[in-house]
């Protein structure tokens, strides 16, 4: 759901909060707890996109955050906010699950760029400490 929301947000002017309410109206039976961590993951994401590009185009030679795919630039944001912020969430379930996602959702090549990007956030989020970092 987080992704298919920051693919919206991605794809057209309207903001964050039309988006959560029209997602949400749409998608009324949703359980609460899978709506709350939707909401936090997007938010969240939201509030660190200028520096996850950043990272985004640092881990990525060569590639501009515009130049990626907008699967593939959406699924590195919400899971480089999960490694980095998200210390309830062991980092190679977050790593495999958006592999996963990769690969069903773009290319098999995908799934391996992915894989590169979020193994090398995790070498530099863990450099000199023990598991996340951030905690917001």
């Amino acid at each position: 759901m987080a992704l298919q929301i920051m693919y919206q947000r991605d794809a057209g002017p309207e903001p964050l909060e039309e988006i959560l309410a029209g997602w949400w109206e749409r998608n009324s039976t949703a359980d609460d707890t899978v709506r709350h961590f939707t909401d936090e993951l997007v938010r969240g994401t939201v509030e660190h996109i200028v520096s996850l590009n950043e990272m985004i185009e640092d881990y990525a030679s060569h590639w501009s955050t515009g130049r990626l795919a907008v699967i593939d630039r959406n699924i590195l944001r919400l899971a480089m906010f999960e490694l980095l912020y998200r210390e309830d969430i062991p980092p190679k379930v977050s790593i495999n699950e958006y592999v996963d996602i990769a690969k069903k959702f773009s290319t098999e090549e995908s799934g391996a760029f992915v894989n590169g990007i979020l193994d090398r956030t995790l070498r530099e989020a863990t450099a000199g400490s023990e598991g996340k970092t951030g905690g917001g």
